[in-house]
C-alpha cells in the first residue's frame, strides 16, 4: 500500500512538474507603428503617396477653379438681366451638374488613395509581418502583442519587447 502511495505521488510529481514546463508561456510584444516607421521602403512609399494625391488634388483644384470661373461668369449674366430664363435655366443646371462632378471626383480620390496607400505598403506589411512570424517561431513565443493599439495592451514589462529582434530580422 506504501509503495503504490508513493509511485502516485511520484507520478503526480512528475505530471505536475511536466505540466508546468511544457503548458508554459512566453509572451512577448512590439510597436508595429514604430518598427515601420524606421522601415526605409515606408518612408519611399509616404513619398510616392504624397506625389500621387498631390496629382489628383491638382486635378480637383483645376475642376474647382473651371466650376468658379463659370459660375462668376454665369452669375454676373444673370444679375445683368442680358440671359434670357431658359438660358440661365440651362446654364444652372450646367453648373449643377458640375458641381456634382467634383463631388463624385473627391469620393473617387478617396478611393484611389487607398487603393494606391495599400498598394504601396502591402508588400513592406507583408515583409514585417514575416518577420514578427519568424521571431514569434524562432523565440518560441506563445503569443506577440502590437501595443500600437490603444488600450489594448495596459502592461508590459520591457523585457518582454521583441521589436530589435524584428528589426534585425528585417536587416535594420
Amino acid at each position: 500500500m506504501k509503495k503504490v502511495l508513493k509511485i502516485s505521488w511520484l507520478a503526480i510529481l512528475f505530471l505536475g512538474i511536466f505540466a508546468t514546463t511544457s503548458f508554459s508561456q512566453k509572451f512577448g510584444y512590439i510597436n508595429s507603428a514604430a518598427i515601420l516607421v524606421q522601415v526605409p521602403e515606408t518612408k519611399v512609399a509616404d513619398e510616392d503617396l504624397k506625389g500621387y494625391q498631390a496629382e489628383l488634388v491638382k486635378k480637383g483644384e483645376e475642376m474647382a477653379k473651371a466650376f468658379q470661373t463659370d459660375y462668376e461668369a454665369f452669375a454676373t449674366e444673370y444679375q445683368s438681366g442680358k440671359l434670357p430664363p431658359v438660358e440661365a435655366q440651362k446654364r444652372q443646371q450646367a453648373l449643377e451638374k458640375k458641381q456634382q462632378e467634383i463631388g463624385a471626383y473627391e469620393q473617387e480620390v478617396m478611393v484611389k488613395l487607398e487603393n494606391k496607400r495599400q498598394e504601396l505598403f502591402a508588400p513592406i506589411l507583408k515583409r514585417v509581418e514575416e518577420a514578427i512570424q519568424n521571431v514569434g517561431k524562432e523565440g518560441s513565443y506563445t503569443f506577440i502583442f502590437d501595443t500600437s493599439v490603444p488600450n489594448t495592451i495596459l502592461f508590459v514589462e520591457e523585457k518582454d519587447d521583441v521589436s530589435s529582434s524584428v528589426l534585425a530580422k528585417l536587416g535594420l
